[in-house]
């Protein structure tokens, strides 16, 4: 039986004597979003996660405790769930490849291979329309030396394993590039010229086996320390012509690419007003947390219908949106020890949406959740943002 038999998968629909069933490779909030969002459409839930207080492992129907590469761990998998995706890029392509011989997976092994892989990454962004920075990649002492002097400052990269900011080093001179990159261990890497940037940005789009792609509105991005912390989502958020430039471009990539499910694609904007790709994400993204409270489909409905074959509408804001990431610092005070955040009068302000994961221990820089403003007008959504990280101790944006 080919591995798209049973697609499209209806909710609430019984197959094999049991109900129709999603499932999701990573057990963090991405999964856990994930999983509410197909639970609500009517679809049964399975997670594979090593971690055994996962998030999403305390969320779904049935729970999986083992390594991505556990033959046997993927064999259940692939007997409870009727489709599978995945949460985080970094799962192994050969378990996703593994999956497919089984069941529909989405997306592919060979998109996430390359989202895994800056060197192939940048090789892929000619397809986009939109350039990245310029770059070189260094695989060897000969190509460490051939570094053209225009390239620097620059911000080295590893290739592989690198997300909110690790693997990365800021260099100026030829002697910090060597360094740094000695001290990664001279593995493969590449070294993007710094640029001066007037914005970031993202765009998130869902794609359909059948081609049928929708995208989420541009979101307006703030990062601090590699990580996302505030993310605006409204009209004028960024100037017109350059959002319909990266939704074309998002969706153009998302085609070339032959993509299933849910893709970020994170932009920079430079001070003389164009815009640079910087990379993908095979997956719902941080700065499109928003549209679970603000939009009319959130990102992981839009990934529950796409896994499962369904129609994908036209997702539609209904509200102005700023969202602030929660990391694990709001839990600690200045001597390090244990603190619950002001929720209370958090939750008093108008708009307030918050969402906590449901993680165990707060630790410097862990995503520990996110709160979400709403409001009739940009500026009313700002103004209550701007209240509540005067009260978390998050530096006003």
């Amino acid at each position: 039986m080919p591995a798209t038999a049973f697609l499209p998968l209806l909710p609430g629909q019984i197959i094999e004597g049991r109900p129709a069933t999603l499932g999701v490779l990573g057990g963090g909030q991405l999964g856990r979003m994930f999983v509410r969002a197909a639970q609500a459409l009517g679809f049964e839930t399975v997670v594979l996660d090593p971690d055994p207080a996962s998030p999403a492992g305390r969320s779904c129907h049935h729970f999986i405790q083992a390594a991505y590469e556990d033959a046997e761990a993927l064999r259940e998998m692939a007997r409870l769930a009727h489709a599978i995706t995945t949460e985080f890029e970094n799962v192994p392509a050969a378990s996703l490849r593994e999956l497919a011989r089984l069941r529909p997976v989405t997306p592919s092994a060979d998109t996430v291979a390359i989202a895994q892989d800056r060197i192939r990454e940048k090789a892929c962004f000619a397809q986009s329309g939109v350039p990245p920075a310029p770059h070189a990649v260094i695989e060897t002492e000969a190509d460490l030396a051939a570094v053209a002097e225009n390239l620097l400052p620059g911000v080295l990269k590893t290739a592989r394993l690198g997300y909110d900011g690790k693997g990365q080093a800021r260099v100026g001179t030829r002697q910090e590039l060597a360094d740094a990159w000695h001290g990664m261990g001279r593995r493969a890497c590449v070294l993007e010229k710094r640029l001066p940037l007037a914005a970031e940005c993202s765009v998130i789009v869902a794609r359909g086996r059948d081609g049928q792609t929708v995208s989420l509105p541009v979101q307006r991005n703030l990062h601090r320390n590699g990580i996302l912390a505030v993310s605006e989502i409204h009209e004028g958020n960024i100037p017109a012509p350059l959002a319909a430039q990266a939704q074309a471009a998002t969706c153009r990539l998302a085609h070339e690419l032959g993509y299933v499910g849910v893709l970020c694609v994170e932009y920079f904007v430079l001070e003389d007003g164009s815009l640079i790709v910087n990379e993908i994400a095979p997956r719902p993204h941080n700065s499109g947390h928003y549209s679970i409270d603000a939009c009319d489909l959130s990102q992981f409905e839009l990934q529950a219908r796409a896994l499962a074959g369904l129609p994908l509408s036209a997702p539609r804001q209904h509200s102005p949106a700023i969202m602030l990431n929660l990391l694990g610092d709001l839990w600690l005070d200045a001597a390090g020890q244990p603190r619950q955040p002001p929720w209370r009068q958090i939750l008093a302000l108008p708009g307030a949406h918050l969402h906590l994961y449901g993680k165990t221990e707060a630790r410097p820089g862990r995503k520990m959740g996110h709160l979400t403003f709403t409001g009739p007008t940009p500026q009313a959504a700002r103004a209550n943002a701007q209240t509540a990280a005067a009260l978390l101790g998050i530096e006003a944006f």
